[in-house]
Formats: structure tokens, sequence, C-alpha cells
């Protein structure tokens, strides 16, 4: 099983010693120090063509990182069926959720510079957020504690809107207005209940609390350090390149081609996209615990309790447990794409997966991989 292969994989050098057959596209991809051995590859690939036929997957992309480095990375099947185009290295997948870590760093950034208060009220920051009549903090909120509601689980109230010629919402703080008046839940601190909107406001909390806007702030400070080149917005197609097509699986189990969305207006929630290289690049990033303190890194990765003392599996922008070790994780799911990342940072190893397919469960095919290179 996988809590098995944690020690496998960091004590058998051989399976990652000799080159892998299949290599990844010179143009896109970061220097690999060392590769899987031609065996090992093919049992990659062998666990994620099982997975995509099981899950009825269009286009699956996967970069495996050991000691702290990449060492494979492939794409599968197609980024755009129609055209019969190929899933390679270079093709740009959405996030999705796995946005919201990406916030969480940025946030605790600012946090390191002294321009946010992680435990204050955060309309200190945006006093343009209703008074719901409790504190609301940016710790709350990366940790999915505030109360907000999700796009389903409450009662989603609009704001007024500020001011309409300025969407669809390309700033955090418009974005708002999709759901400023909505009840809280809870009281914030009482419960843990994930919540988009309130990456939405966290992402307009770091924006005001930084320099420039949020999107600028990511490209500064996490994107053109890591050479991220591809990490972009996900707005209205117009010809990108290396864009993949989504898809989802309709009311009669057939895998169609979804509805062209532009997801930017979720900003740290969900509007990040790029191709496999780069979501492997903040990878190793955080497996080397670059862009932040050490100490700045501990508590991002600390569960955080509930104000009754009771323990959580949420750090801050992250999921925290321990297998073998400290093990953080997020997913993200939309209409036309999923995505996985799962890293062992005491370990140094970890995995990533995109997919162009609302359908998806990138999940199980980490631990396909995992157990591959197990057996």
């Amino acid at each position: 099983m996988v809590r098995t292969l944690l020690f496998v994989v960091c004590c058998a050098a051989s399976v990652w010693s000799s080159p892998a057959t299949a290599q990844p596209d010179a143009a896109v991809a970061p220097a690999i120090a060392h590769t899987l051995s031609a065996e090992d590859a093919a049992a990659v690939d062998e666990a994620v063509a099982e997975q995509m036929e099981k899950q009825g997957l269009v286009g699956v992309a996967v970069g495996l990182l050991h000691r702290g480095e990449i060492v494979y990375l492939k794409g599968y099947g197609l980024a755009d069926r129609e055209r019969r185009t190929p899933a390679t290295t270079a093709t740009v997948f959405n996030w999705a959720s796995n946005s919201k870590p990406l916030c969480a760093v940025a946030a605790m950034q600012l946090v390191e510079q002294g321009r946010l208060d992680l435990d204050a009220d955060v309309r200190t920051y945006v006093p343009e957020f209703p008074d719901h009549g409790t504190r609301i903090t940016m710790r709350e909120l990366l940790c999915h504690q505030s109360g907000i509601p999700h796009y389903s689980n409450g009662r989603v109230v609009p704001g007024a809107q500020r001011n309409p010629r300025t969407r669809p919402l390309t700033d955090p703080l418009y974005a708002l207005d999709m759901f400023s008046e909505s009840p809280l839940l809870f009281t914030p601190g009482k419960k843990t209940s994930y919540s988009s909107y309130a990456y939405i406001l966290a992402s307009a909390v770091a924006q005001r609390a930084g320099v420039g806007s949020f999107a600028e702030q990511v490209q500064a400070r996490i994107a053109q350090p890591l050479g991220m080149k591809s990490l972009q917005i996900d707005v209205a197609t117009n010809g990108q390149p290396h864009w993949a097509t989504g898809y989802l699986e309709n009311d009669d189990g057939d895998v169609v081609r979804a509805t062209e969305l532009a997801n930017y207006w979720k900003h740290g929630a969900g509007a990040y996209k790029s191709n496999i290289a780069d979501f492997a690049r903040w990878a190793r990033a955080l497996l080397h615990r670059r862009l932040l303190k050490p100490q700045t890194y501990r508590e991002m990765w600390r569960p955080q309790p509930l104000t009754s003392g009771t323990a959580t599996t949420w750090g801050l922008g992250f999921t925290v447990e321990q297998q073998n070790g400290l093990k953080v994780s997020h997913n993200g799911k939309q209409d036309e794409a999923t995505s996985r990342l799962v890293l062992y940072p005491d370990a140094q190893h970890g995995i990533v997966i995109l997919t162009n397919c609302g359908h998806g469960e990138p999940g199980a095919i980490s631990t396909a991989i995992y157990q591959a290179l197990e057996d």
C-alpha cells in the first residue's frame, strides 16, 4: 500500500537511477537531476493508462518528485479530443482549487513582511466586506473556519455591485459581490467547512495588504522566482497556446466537451492554470521550503484547531496529516478539470496530477502510481 511505499521509494536508489524511456519536452521541462528507471517509468505509464480507461479520462499530465527533485513528467491522452491534439508536458490545464495553496503562500509572504496580521479582522484590510456581527480573520479564511458558505451548502446572497463596469470581476474586491451578504453558516472558529468564497475574500485581503493586484503579487513573488512561465489566470479562451479543452461526464455517462468557462473571478480560490512542468516546479519549491521561512512553513502546515481545541486536518491552505511523516495535499475540481497535489516534505517526495476532465479522480491516479512503484 501507499504507506509502505513511502519508505520504499526513499530507500531503493535503483528505482530512480536509470534514464526513463519517455522524456519530457525539453522546451518546458525543468532540469531533471535523475529519472525513473525504464522499468518503473513503464509501470507508471501502465498505472495511469489503467486509471484513464477506468475513469473515462481524455487527457492527463503527471509529475513525480523524489529527494526533492522532479524525476518524471509526462502527458497522456488528448488535450483536445476533437482535434486529436495530444496532451504533453506543455499542455496547460486548470489547477482549479489547487489555486488555494498558492493563495496561502502569497498571504504568508505578507505575514513575514509584517503587512498582514493573520488574526486581525479582515475588515481591517477590506472594510467594504459587510459586517456579519462577528470578527472573521485571515487565519479562519485560510483554514476554512470562517463560516462563509461554499457554492451550495448555505444561502448565497450577492452584495451590491460597487462598479458594474468592472465586470466580469477581474478584481477580487468586486468578486466579493458574488456572495458578500451571505449569512455565515456558524460563528468563525467553531467548525470547519470548506469554502471557495472564503478564498476570494482572502485574495482581496492579500491584495490590500500587499503591493499591486493579487495576480501581480502571485507573478512577482511566486511565478517569476520559480520560473513558472506558463502560470496564468484562467481568462476567456482567445488563442492562448497549449490550452487543454475541458470535458465532463453527462447524465447518460457519456464524456462530452464541457462548456468553456473563464474562472478568473475565483482568484486565489480557483483561477490559476499551468502546464505540468510548472505545477511540478511549484511542488518542488514546497518540498524545498522556498519562498517562506522554515518557521512559516511549520505554521502553515500545522493543523489549525477549532476554538474549542478540537483538532482538524486543515493547515493554512493545505490538508495536513501524519502518514509516515508529514503529508500535505490539496485537490482541485471544476466542470472541465481536476487536479491533485500530494507531498511528503519530510521524505522529500510527492506527485502532482492535472486532468482536463471534471469527472476525474486524480487521487486514484496518484495512489495507483505509488502502488505501481511499490510493486
